[in-house]
């Protein structure tokens, strides 16, 4: 696993987080977290699905691109997440299909309580232009928050 603090420079980040969380950008409601109807809800934009872009906003994730130089995007989606009573995690999963072998990114928007735990136990706290990077076979799960009022999350996953 790789972790890289300050990811993007500070006003690419601060532009980023903006255009996100500004009233034009477009969020839509999921009915699961991690799986269709799971008893939990949140709120997406894919950008691209399945290596085709669905989304006219990716330009605003063009910075992150030039950083990373992957070479095959598979999917990059936002995940946000509203606050909790308590921190929920909502379940070990991959982002990929079983056996593909790809890399999977997490880019962290917002700094709040709530992180990403791996099977091991490992647990990466959500901490604005925070990068990391793991293998997309590596089970993992990600939570809520209960001191902000969202926790927002990139997710992309790609072959380097």
């Amino acid at each position: 696993m790789k972790i890289i603090n300050n990811f993007i420079e500070n006003k690419k980040f601060e532009i980023l987080q903006e255009n996100i969380t500004g009233v034009h950008f477009p969020w839509y409601l999921q009915n699961g977290v991690n799986y269709n109807k799971d008893g939990y809800f949140q709120f997406t934009h894919n950008f691209i699905i399945n290596e085709k872009t669905v989304s006219d906003f990716i330009i605003i994730l063009k910075p992150i691109f030039n950083i990373l130089e992957a070479k095959k995007l598979i999917r990059v989606k936002l995940n946000l997440l509203n606050k909790t009573e308590k921190i929920i995690e909502h379940g070990f999963h991959i982002d990929t299909d079983q056996g593909i072998n790809c890399t999977t990114g997490i880019l962290y928007l917002n700094t709040n309580n709530g992180y990403t735990k791996f099977k091991d136990n490992t647990v990466i706290s959500s901490e604005e232009n925070k990068f990391i990077e793991f293998n997309s076979n590596t089970e993992h799960t990600g939570t809520s928050c209960t001191d902000k009022d969202y926790r927002i999350v990139l997710n992309l996953n790609y072959y380097k």
